[in-house]
C-alpha cells in the first residue's frame, strides 16, 4: 500500500525489539506504511529473524544488546514487544534512559508492576503506550461514534470467544488467560462504557481444565453505562465480538468480520460495518486497528502528548481484570 502522510513531516526514528510472529505481522508493517517513521535498528536475539527483519524493512543497524542500540541510534521511541513476562526489567531500564517506549498487551504481569511502570513513565517524563488495538478498530469505533450522536452509550459487551478445548495455559502457565488473551476484551470494555470502574460482579471457573478459562462478568461504571463480558476458551469457534447501545440505537459488530448498527425497531440496519472500506485497505493490519494504534503513538510522540493506551491506563485494564478475579459471585 502508498505510505500515509501524517500532519507534520518530522521523521520520528524507531528502534525496534524483538523480530517475532506479532510484531512482524503488524508492527513492522504498519511503521513501514508511515513516510514519517524511519526504522533505524532492531534488537533481536535470533539472527535468522534479526536478518530477515532488518532485510524486509531495509533496517540499517542491527544489534543484540538493547542498551547499545539505543546509546548508538538515540532513538525517538523504542518498540519492545515480547511476553509480557520478560517486558519490566527491559522496559523500565529504557524508561530510565529516557526514551519514549511502546509494548504490547498485557503491559505486565501484575497489576502493581504496571502500576510502578506508569509511575516510572511520569518519573522520567516519557510517552508510553500498550497495544489494545482492538478499540481502534475502524468497525468498533466507526460503531459506537454512530451510537454516541443518539447520546451516551448506557449499556455495551464484549466478548472473546475461543475453540480451545483441551488447550494448555498461556506461555505453560506464567500468566493467567484473561490477564494476557483476555484483557483484549476488558480494555474495549471500559473503552465503550467509559468512565471509571465502580462496581463488578463475576463468575471465574474451570472448565475440563487445571487452569481458568471461562470469565464472565457484569460491570457497573461511572459514566452511567453497564457493561457484560465473557472471555472463554470451550466455546465453538474463535470470535471477537461487541453491542454497543444508545437510546434506539444498536451496533453488533466484529472488527474483523463487519458490524451492522440498527435503529427506531428497524429490522433491516442503519448502517454496514464493512473494515475493508472504513479502512480503504485490503491489509489486515490496517483494516482491523493495528495501524490506527501505531499511528496514534507515532503521532502522540510528535506532539509530546500520552497516547489513549498509555502505561496509566494500561494499568486500569489491569486492575479491572483483578476485579473480576476478586469479585466472584456464589
Amino acid at each position: 500500500m502508498e505510505k500515509k502522510t501524517a500532519s507534520s513531516q518530522k521523521v520520528v526514528k524507531v528502534a525496534m525489539i524483538g523480530a517475532g510472529g506479532r510484531s512482524r505481522s503488524v508492527h513492522y508493517p504498519s511503521l513501514n506504511d508511515m513516510d514519517d517513521v524511519k526504522m533505524v535498528a532492531v534488537c533481536e536475539l535470533n539472527e535468522v529473524r534479526m536478518i530477515e527483519v532488518a532485510g524486509e524493512y531495509d533496517i540499517p543497524a542491527r544489534y543484540t544488546n538493547y542498551v547499545t542500540m539505543i546509546e548508538r541510534e538515540k532513538p525517538d521511541v523504542v518498540y519492545a514487544i515480547m511476553p509480557p513476562h520478560h517486558i519490566y526489567d527491559l522496559a523500565a531500564n529504557i524508561m530510565d534512559m529516557g526514551v519514549n517506549i511502546i509494548i504490547e498487551k498485557p503491559p505486565s504481569v501484575t497489576t502493581e508492576q504496571a502500576k510502578q511502570m506508569a509511575l516510572l513513565a511520569k518519573k522520567n517524563n516519557v510517552i508510553t503506550g500498550v497495544t489494545f488495538q482492538r478499540r481502534f478498530a475502524p468497525v468498533i469505533r466507526t460503531g459506537k461514534e454512530i451510537c454516541e450522536k443518539n447520546g451516551p452509550v448506557h449499556s455495551a459487551a464484549s466478548y472473546f470467544l475461543k475453540n480451545e478445548v483441551g488447550g494448555q495455559p498461556i506461555y505453560k502457565g506464567a500468566l493467567e488467560k484473561l490477564t494476557c488473551d483476555g484483557i483484549h476484551a476488558v480494555d474495549t470494555l471500559r473503552y465503550l462504557c467509559g468512565g471509571e470502574v465502580e462496581a463488578v460482579a463475576s463468575d471465574v471457573r474451570r472448565l475440563d481444565a487445571t487452569f481458568r478459562n471461562m470469565h464472565t462478568a457484569l460491570v457497573k461504571f461511572s459514566s452511567g453505562a453497564t457493561g457484560v463480558l465473557q472471555n472463554c476458551y470451550m466455546m465453538g469457534r474463535r470470535m471477537f465480538t461487541v453491542e454497543v447501545h444508545s437510546t434506539g440505537i444498536s451496533m453488533f459488530g466484529d472488527p474483523e468480520e463487519g458490524g451492522q448498527v440498527f435503529a427506531d425497531g428497524k429490522v433491516e440496519p442503519v448502517h454496514t460495518l464493512d473494515p475493508w472500506i472504513l479502512s480503504d485497505s485490503e491489509q489486515p493490519h490496517v483494516a482491523f486497528g493495528a495501524y490506527a494504534i501505531n499511528r496514534h503513538f507515532i503521532d502522540c510522540v510528535k506532539t509530546g502528548q500520552q497516547p489513549e493506551t498509555n502505561f496509566e491506563d494500561a494499568a486500569k485494564s489491569m486492575e479491572l481484570v483483578d476485579a473480576i478475579y476478586d469479585s466472584q459471585i456464589g
